[in-house]
């Protein structure tokens, strides 16, 4: 039994890499159907490019939009935005909210980046969209030394549907891969040493400790385990009292709520202040805000858009 619960606490605390390698082995299975059962290259110069483009990009593209419409920062950031602009950088504080947006686009671009770089790594897509490209300087590349035809049969390469020799094939496909894995392995290195680099910055330039940031890392995500609880059970309670009212006919019981504007405040992003001891942005509200006084009493509004305890 203490075994289990060893597994299990190890498991818990490695959510986010098993997380990332669940990520990275869905994008590999992707990429393998992709390529064996959907993917088919005309071989055609006026298509290649297009075709190639779009299996290699065109993924990518979609899960980059996944990845920013399940970001929690980002609805936090730009909900309401429109009717107060002033949301997206609370306060003046450009500093933090030019974070945030990193944050918030670096943690989308995981999911693209590792599909560019498996595709590539394959080299399936990269072949069949370079081969169909048309530029001189593409065609010198590829065609050099080699017999005349290669420039018109070049965009039949990856299909082995070309009248070049055999040795003059082979040795076409393997450069269009060996130039496929390179970049593949180029986005690989870059965006790891970005992300070192990035790390290493944010850590360097941090106000408060490394045991302290872990500390407020575990209580966010306590905060928001508790926040779901305490939402769903009270939207429970506020479903049975409306239908009970409903269904007795009677005037339904006080049920205090917070206002507006207490939503908005505490549904904004917060950054670590060496001057503050707090861990979140509810943390703060609660901890500076009189609610035992009667003018901060939560309200809820009614219908005519008057306030009403």
């Amino acid at each position: 039994m203490d075994s289990f619960k060893t597994v299990l606490k190890f498991l818990t605390n490695q959510k986010t890499t098993m997380g990332y390698c669940f990520m990275a082995v869905v994008t590999i299975g992707s990429e393998r159907i992709f390529s064996v059962v959907s993917f088919h290259c005309p071989c055609n110069r006026s298509q290649n490019f297009a075709y190639g483009l779009t299996f290699l990009l065109g993924p990518a593209v979609v899960l980059l939009a996944i990845g920013l419409f399940v970001c929690t920062r980002l609805w936090r950031l730009c909900t309401g935005c429109y009717l107060n602009p002033s949301k997206l950088c609370p306060r003046g504080n450009f500093v933090g909210c030019t974070k945030v947006i990193v944050k918030v686009l670096s943690g989308a671009c995981i999911a693209p980046v590792m599909w560019l770089s498996v595709a590539l790594l394959n080299g399936t897509f990269y072949e069949c969209a370079v081969s169909g490209l048309d530029e001189s300087v593409v065609v010198q590349m590829f065609c050099k030394n080699k017999t005349p035809t290669c420039q018109d049969e070049l965009p039949r390469v990856p299909c082995s549907k070309s009248q070049l020799p055999e040795n003059e094939n082979t040795e076409l496909l393997l450069m269009l891969r060996a130039q496929s894995q390179i970049l593949g392995w180029s986005i690989i290195i870059i965006s790891a040493t970005v992300l070192l680099i990035g790390n290493c910055f944010k850590n360097c330039r941090s106000q408060v400790s490394y045991l302290q940031l872990t500390f407020q890392k575990i209580y966010m995500e306590k905060e928001n385990e508790q926040f779901e609880l305490f939402a769903e059970n009270y939207a429970t309670k506020l479903a049975e009292r409306n239908l009970k009212s409903f269904f007795n006919n009677k005037s339904p019981e006080p049920f205090p709520l917070p206002n507006h504007k207490v939503w908005e405040e505490i549904s904004t992003i917060y950054t670590f202040k060496k001057s503050e001891q707090y861990y979140s942005t509810l943390q703060r509200y609660v901890e500076c805000t009189n609610l035992d006084s009667p003018e901060k009493q939560p309200f809820m509004e009614g219908e005519d858009g008057t306030e009403m305890v």
